[in-house]
């Protein structure tokens, strides 16, 4: 008898020791389970919606807001198609010819592109403004940091006075930009300087030149000609009236 119940109880006691056992492998796991799950939820979700509403590069006149374009996302044959590069060999072939004036043999082919004031209605090209010093920015009418230098080039002109060998000149270089809202736009805000809409060809051998960003307005892009035509890219982002006054009196003077 006393064997029957040792044996009962051992029996017992191992299904005891099985079951603890059991209970603590659980546990175990749905601690470790729960640990993955808090991992898991810290982890930042992809808003998809988000990502399909992001502007696309190539497309300027879309971006009614300023955003700073990276470089690399700039593409200038998708901003302006269709330049025929034949034209810029024969440009070029005409200056060594001698057809055109050779004290502006070294400056770039858009100085004598004809452009249009939309106030004045009248042509005229940077070329013309040769031994003046010329300020010149690109720009866009949906641009608002565009807006915000503008208002700092009214003080420059204010801290300047009136001058004879200083210039400024401003070019729309969005391809869906018109004269006539250029015309709007300037005489709205009461600018006093020179404005035109740049052509096509213009727009796209200044970001060849001198960077894909001076075609993206609302990185507030501008440049210094000076007398002798030599030009000097400004550091990108809105400059005072004081810093422009700073920078342009080194060839004012």
């Amino acid at each position: 008898m006393l064997t029957k119940k040792f044996v009962n109880r051992t029996r017992f006691m191992s299904i005891v020791l099985v079951c603890a056992f059991g209970i603590a492998a659980c546990s175990g796991a749905n601690a470790q389970q729960v640990e993955v799950i808090e991992d898991l939820g810290s982890e930042p979700v992809l808003d998809l919606k988000q990502e399909e509403n992001q502007p696309r590069s190539g497309e300027m006149g879309d971006r009614m807001e300023d955003e700073v374009i990276p470089e690399e996302e700039m593409d200038l044959d998708d901003l302006y198609p269709g330049v025929n590069d034949g034209e810029k060999e024969e440009s070029m072939s005409e200056k060594s010819s001698g057809t055109v004036d050779e004290s502006m043999v070294n400056t770039p082919e858009f100085f004598k592109a004809t452009l249009i004031d939309p106030s004045t209605g009248k042509q005229y090209s940077i070329n013309d403004f040769a031994g003046k010093v010329v300020l010149l920015e690109t720009m866009a009418m949906w641009c608002s940091n565009c807006f915000k230098q503008q208002n700092e080039v009214i003080e420059l002109h204010a801290l300047l006075g009136e001058r004879d060998d200083f210039i400024s000149v401003g070019l729309d270089v969005d391809p869906n930009e018109n004269v006539d809202d250029l015309k709007a736009y300037v005489e709205s805000n009461g600018f006093s300087w020179t404005f035109a809409v740049a052509p096509v060809e213009v727009a796209r051998e200044i970001g060849q030149l001198y960077g894909a960003q001076f075609l993206n307005p609302s990185a507030t892009p501008m440049l210094i000609i000076d007398k002798q035509g030599a030009v000097h890219p400004l550091p990108f982002g809105i400059k005072s009236s004081e810093q422009l006054k700073e920078a342009l009196d080194v060839y004012l003077n």
